[in-house]
Order: C-alpha cells, then sequence, then structure tokens
C-alpha cells in the first residue's frame, strides 16, 4: 500500500507501509484520507490524529525516513532524520520519494495524507 503525504504549499512524498506493525498499517489506510497541523520536533513531523489504535509491535527506535503511529497522541509521526521517538511507536512505513520536503515544514503547516491510486 502506498501514500501521498501533502504538504500543502510546499510539495508531495509518497510512502510505502510496509508489515511491521500490520494492523496499525491497515488501519491508518482505511482511514485515509488524513489532515492535520504539523507539529515539528528535532527531526520529526508530527500531527494528531482521531484514531485511536493500540500499541501492536512497539519499538524504542526509528530510522530515518520511517512512519510511526503513536498511541499516547494518538498521532501519525515522519521521522525524516536521526531523531528517536519520545517514547515507543508502532512503525508502520517508510517514504520512498522526497524524504527531504519534511526539512521544510514548518509547525502549523497543513498535512494532507491520503492514498495512491
Amino acid at each position: 500500500m502506498e501514500i501521498e503525504i501533502e504538504v500543502v504549499g510546499k510539495g508531495k512524498a509518497i510512502a510505502v507501509l510496509d508489515d511491521r506493525n500490520p494492523e496499525t498499517a491497515k488501519m491508518i489506510y482505511e482511514n485515509l484520507p488524513v489532515e492535520g497541523k504539523a507539529v515539528t520536533w528535532l527531526q520529526e513531523v508530527y500531527f494528531d490524529m482521531e484514531l485511536q489504535l493500540e500499541y501492536e509491535n512497539p519499538s524504542p527506535r526509528v530510522r530515518e525516513g520511517d512512519l510511526s503511529y503513536w498511541p499516547p497522541g494518538p498521532a501519525f509521526c515522519i521521522f525524516y532524520g536521526s531523531s528517536q521517538p519520545v517514547s515507543e511507536v508502532n512503525n508502520f512505513g517508510r517514504i520512498k520519494e522526497n524524504l527531504d520536503l519534511f526539512f521544510k515544514v514548518d509547525d502549523g503547516d497543513v498535512i494532507i495524507i491520503k492514498p495512491v491510486g
């Protein structure tokens, strides 16, 4: 499953959902499109979500380009650099095109996520 992540007025990135947390990936995909206002923290962009999910296969670590769901938020997180999450997350996908876009994101930017195709 592929998704498009648009930062309104700044560009688009493509990500692929994976099987590290398959139920998390499935539920997020089924609830697309979603829209939120960006919050930046170190080299992470995130936004609050209404979707309430539990921890599935939580991890305290991420890699550059990971998409993660943070149940305590709940929040959709995009890790574009070397930052690590403040607590465990469900990693469920990776940016495959235009990771550099997220270096341009400012607090309050509108992010729209929708399925590709």
